[in-house]
């Protein structure tokens, strides 16, 4: 399976999501968090996760005779890295952003569904932005971005904190020189 395709599964994005989120979690304790996710399909994705390094054993404990594990996020491994992204076909990418696209319509629609949704106090945005770069100013801005969300990254749930999903797409525009 590439790792477009591992990765950018709505049930397995969602776990995903949830861990990194959280930390340390049993099976059952995501149950908790994505009630929606049928048992069967939560054991199935959680399998196939970890059989791919994207989720790691971090403690086991026997409950009622079974083994309960705890998973953790590998972040290294839970990224569509660069040589997968060389080797997609521009379908393989239109696939995976229409994946993504999909999984964040409905991480949306999951926020509007709830009864104390209130997009304006909750400080819910959407927008889109153009910036002129160079190869090299772009990737420091990536790096930017991801510094000022890994920072953050570890707060815990304490505190008062709400957790909020980010989520980035960058496209390239037409290249050239500005209009005049």
């Amino acid at each position: 399976m590439s790792t477009a395709n591992l990765l950018l599964h709505p049930v397995r994005m969602r776990i995903l999501q949830t861990l990194l989120g959280t930390g340390d979690l049993t099976t059952a304790q995501l149950r908790v968090q994505l009630p929606d996710i049928a048992p069967a399909t939560m054991y199935r994705h959680i399998a196939t996760l970890t059989r791919a390094g994207v989720l790691e054993v971090v403690g086991e404990r026997r409950v009622r005779g079974a083994v309960e594990r705890s998973y953790r996020v590998h972040r290294e491994n839970a990224v569509v890295g660069e040589e997968a992204r060389k080797a997609m076909t521009p379908t393989d990418h239109r696939q995976a952003f229409a994946a993504f696209s999909g999984a964040l319509l409905a991480d949306f629609d999951r926020y509007l569904a709830r009864d104390d949704a209130d997009p304006a106090t909750d400080g819910v945005a959407y927008r889109q932005g153009a910036v002129w770069l160079t190869a090299e100013e772009f990737a420091e801005l990536i790096t930017d971005i991801e510094a000022l969300v890994a920072a953050r990254s570890g707060n815990t749930p304490r505190d008062g904190r709400t957790r909020h999903l980010l989520s980035l797409a960058v496209v390239p525009d037409a290249p050239g020189e500005p209009p005049a």
